[in-house]
């Protein structure tokens, strides 16, 4: 791996350790310390969730204007003034702001790092996005470790770690990125490219895909929102619940040789992947309906884990072959759109279930969810059976 890509992957685990102190204590500072309810915490991360689509924009558009390293320098700036402002005053309402700020700022950073990796390695084809999404998962598991440690403390101290880590990052990037190779060309050729291009079957494939994309994250975020509280209410540890997110991240890390000669010889086509990755999120939602201790939310995490690593990494793929040639990004950001708006809606959905109706209500809803996306993925490539390329959708 070249050596600037090192240098991407290392300041994006910094960076993703830094963020995943507070990512997964959201909803239990909104509702433990500011006194909110669930709703209200779903709301507020909705709008962190909406200000990182805006940013995720901007940040590919300032990417293809004036390059990745302006554009990561601008959204680290913004994240960075946020960062200090959460840190100095995290009371509400001036929380809400500044965490919709860090959206937008982290939001910015993402798609150029994406850019600059994959032309700093331009032979690796996916390895350098798959190096980012190793790097991202490292920091997951390390900053949700660290972050319940810390929390353990006191909760106050999270804010300051979050910023130190984020400081880390920008020097990283400022001494580390500006010599980045980086091709500012092409991207204008490959968006004015029209959408003609694409045959309705791919484009209905593709719709039906993303509805399935979208109830599946939609269920999966409520592992960051409602139900880190409901950890709260069953007196599991702040600590205990971040070792969770370090067990989600270990399996996902130290999965991957295992898992490639798994898939080649049980699951070899990417729909067979997406469909029994989504039985397997049904079957963690089952477990964890009536987990009442720790080992069992242990448990249906280690389950949810498996069933992520076989759907989030397939559904870019079932994209990428239905594009057109020179659409490829195009169809990406849909995707990626269609999960940061499950995201962003999931905890307001989930907050004003289980306050209105209990978590049983809940995950009750969210195994249907799963099930209509089970049905969907089952579905999705069913626009493509009169094409001569039907076969596209299964490779």
């Amino acid at each position: 791996m070249p050596k600037t890509v090192w240098l991407l992957v290392i300041g994006m685990a910094v960076n993703m350790t830094g963020a995943s102190f507070l990512w997964p204590l959201n909803s239990i500072y909104i509702h433990d310390h500011l006194g909110k309810s669930l709703f209200i915490a779903g709301l507020v991360l909705m709008l962190n969730h909406f200000t990182s689509v805006i940013g995720s924009l901007l940040g590919g558009y300032l990417h293809d204007k004036i390059g990745g390293y302006r554009s990561v320098l601008l959204g680290g700036l913004i994240s960075a003034v946020a960062l200090a402002g959460l840190t100095w005053n995290h009371a509400w309402p001036d929380y809400v702001f500044f965490l919709g700020a860090i959206g937008l700022g982290s939001g910015m950073i993402g798609p150029a790092i994406l850019a600059m990796a994959g032309a700093a390695w331009k032979g690796g084809g996916r390895k350098a996005f798959n190096a980012i999404y190793v790097a991202n998962n490292i920091g997951v598991a390390l900053g949700a470790a660290l972050g319940g440690v810390i929390a353990s403390y006191s909760i106050d101290l999270i804010f300051a770690a979050n910023l130190a880590l984020f400081l880390v990052f920008m020097a990283i990037a400022i001494f580390g990125y500006r010599n980045i190779a980086e091709k500012h060309a092409g991207y204008a050729g490959a968006a004015a490219v029209s959408a003609k291009s694409a045959g309705r079957a791919q484009v209905a494939s593709l719709i039906i895909l993303c509805f399935a994309y979208f109830l599946a994250w939609t269920a999966y975020t409520q592992w960051t929102a409602t139900i880190s509280t409901y950890t709260q209410t069953l007196h599991i540890s702040l600590n205990k619940y971040s070792f969770l997110w370090t067990l989600n991240g270990a399996i996902i890390v130290l999965g991957q040789p295992l898992l490639l000669p798994f898939l080649k010889r049980f699951l070899p086509e990417v729909k067979q992947q997406i469909v029994a990755g989504t039985a397997i999120f049904m079957l963690s939602f089952a477990v964890v309906a009536f987990a009442g201790h720790f080992p069992g939310f242990a448990v249906a995490m280690g389950i949810l884990t498996v069933g992520e690593m076989l759907v989030w990494p397939a559904v870019p793929a079932v994209a990428n072959t239905l594009s057109p040639k020179g659409r490829e990004g195009f169809y990406q950001g849909i995707i990626n759109s269609v999960a940061t708006c499950g995201r962003m809606i999931g905890p307001v959905v989930g907050g004003f279930v289980a306050d209105a109706f209990g978590m049983k209500a809940l995950f009750g809803l969210l195994i249907f969810f799963l099930a209509v996306s089970l049905l969907l993925a089952l579905l999705y490539d069913r626009p493509l059976a009169k094409k001569p390329h039907s076969e596209v959708a299964g490779k």
